[in-house]
């Protein structure tokens, strides 16, 4: 069912647990996630197969389902001939196809919608969304970002996750982008070690979002495991707010070949951890499916 009570007021009470990734989930089902828009081309050409992915989350036990608009903007879509006012359309069915899911799952438990904004270098598609340093002013960033959070703001998500930053620049510039919008965030870096993936100490990356009211709960995603309690404790001690954490399976991806190498370090047996920490949105990225979060909701049920 979806929720009267707000996401900041479940969080205060307690851990709410996310999904994992949307792409991997997909690409399970059958679906070919080679084009550069990724995930965000279903939405244009299978609308169904993203609901039918949220929905599956949620059945494994996610409160919150994280949309497919990552990839979603006017400039990826532009190059591959959506105008404006479609791309438009399809950011805002995004959120609906998640609003859908929760209405379908049936579960007697709150559900939200957190509407997906993922940074500069994921529209390019190039892998800079794990370097950052893209070359552009903070001003020029939030400019960028600005336009498809209004759209996204509009569908009235409960949430926009700022995720997988990998530059405190994009950060302040996101920070700048939701004010005014009415919809509560949270911000999440790409890290490797105590640092952000541009190099900067997550100290002051994460004393840019201490003093957003917008911002609700700040943390790490799309990290390998290992990073995560290190993260989670310095994002609490810096900003006082709830911390979220969504890493990836501990895989590489290799951007030149478009797929991830490696093994999986992920375990459910880590959230404990976590959430010692500061950590209370509590989910998967890359890799880590529907088993994998209701793994990591179980073990957080019976803790």
């Amino acid at each position: 069912m979806t929720s009267t009570l707000t996401l900041a007021e479940a969080l205060a009470a307690g851990t709410v647990v996310l999904d994992g990734g949307m792409s991997n989930q997909l690409e399970t089902a059958g679906h070919d996630l080679s084009d550069e828009l990724w995930s965000a081309r279903l939405l244009a050409e299978q609308p169904e197969a993203v609901t039918e992915a949220h929905l599956a989350y949620f059945r494994a036990g996610a409160d919150v389902a994280i949309t497919s608009s990552y990839q979603a903007t006017f400039e990826g879509f532009a190059t591959r001939g959506i105008g404006h006012d479609r791309a438009a359309e399809l950011m805002a069915l995004s959120v609906e196809s998640a609003r859908e899911a929760a209405r379908r799952a049936r579960v007697p438990r709150p559900l939200w919608v957190a509407a997906s904004a993922g940074p500069y270098g994921a529209m390019l598609a190039d892998g800079s969304e794990y370097r950052g340093r893209y070359g552009l002013s903070v001003d020029e960033l939030e400019r960028f970002h600005r336009p498809r959070l209004e759209v996204l703001a509009a569908a009235r998500p409960d949430v926009l996750a700022l995720e997988t930053v990998p530059d405190a620049d994009e950060a302040a510039a996101l920070v700048r982008a939701v004010r005014g919008l009415g919809v509560p965030a949270w911000l999440t870096y790409s890290v490797a070690g105590g640092r952000t993936r541009a190099g900067q100490p997550l100290e002051e990356a994460f004393a840019l979002a201490a003093e957003a009211d917008e911002v609700i709960a700040v943390g790490v995603n799309c990290c390998a495991p290992e990073d995560v309690e290190a993260a989670a404790a310095t994002a609490a001690r810096v900003t006082g707010k709830p911390v979220v954490v969504y890493p990836n399976s501990g895989e590489t991806w290799d951007a030149g070949a478009r797929a991830w190498t490696g093994r999986s370090t992920f375990t459910a047996d880590q959230v404990k951890g976590w959430r010692q920490a500061g950590a209370r949105l509590i989910g998967g990225c890359c890799r880590v499916g529907p088993e994998g979060i209701s793994d990591i909701a179980g073990t957080l049920a019976a803790a």
